[in-house]
């Protein structure tokens, strides 16, 4: 299985990209991850991103492009692998569809997270993090037991400026204007299947499963 997940900010890449790779038994790949182990273990390419990253500037393709194939040429990933936060342009999904072509390889699929942009804004905005352990609440959804302090240490909860609504409402608008290109250039290609996120985490990932069954079959 060689699939790649898409969707905004808050949708629940992670959470469902982690728990389809412990199904499926294949690694979940977040280029987030990917990016700093690259940086620590200070490879070429780390090094170059790392170059581009003390700047505030943004990495290029190319280097981009090539931590990540970098990271799927592992033995782990021979037999498959999920892609959490890449590719974010056509022309990076073009790069690793001619490095899968290469391999004799082709993607399995491409799941997309839709949800609601204002259920987006409500979990990202109650969003709160503790400054000492770095443990995530939310004030609606997950509260802490004591307002505005930590469970597990008794830290201070606080919002990032991440998860403040101007930002956020500019991270999914920015997000949906990157990523319009790569939905159609893989809705062409039939490999884009649409999953309503705004369910209980359980229920998308039964459909998520559902679906991949049948792509089996």
């Amino acid at each position: 299985m060689r699939l790649i997940m898409l969707g905004p900010p808050g949708a629940g890449k992670g959470t469902q990209g982690g728990m389809l790779a412990r199904a499926l038994q294949v690694p979940h790949i977040a280029t987030g991850d990917i990016f700093r182990q690259a940086v620590k273990e200070a490879t070429e390419l780390g090094r170059r991103a790392k170059s581009y990253l003390e700047k505030g500037e943004l990495v290029p393709d190319g280097i981009v492009v090539g931590i990540v194939l970098e990271r799927l040429q592992k033995s782990d990933c021979e037999k498959g692998f999920i892609l959490d936060g890449f590719p974010r342009t056509v022309q990076q999904a073009e790069a690793l569809e001619g490095f899968l072509h290469q391999e004799g390889k082709e993607l399995t699929g491409v799941i997309l997270l839709d949800v609601d942009p204002e259920v987006l804004v409500e979990r990202l905005t109650g969003r709160r993090v503790c400054r000492q352990c770095g443990a995530t609440y939310h004030i609606r959804n997950m509260p802490p037991q004591r307002e505005g302090r930590c469970d597990k240490c008794g830290g201070e909860l606080y919002q990032r400026e991440d998860d403040r609504e101007e930002t956020v409402r500019h991270r999914l608008q920015v997000h949906e204007s990157q990523t319009r290109p790569l939905r159609d250039y893989y809705e062409k290609r039939g490999l884009l299947s649409v999953f309503a996120a705004a369910r209980p985490i359980e229920e998308v990932f039964a459909a998520i499963m559902e679906q991949l069954g049948r792509g089996r079959q």
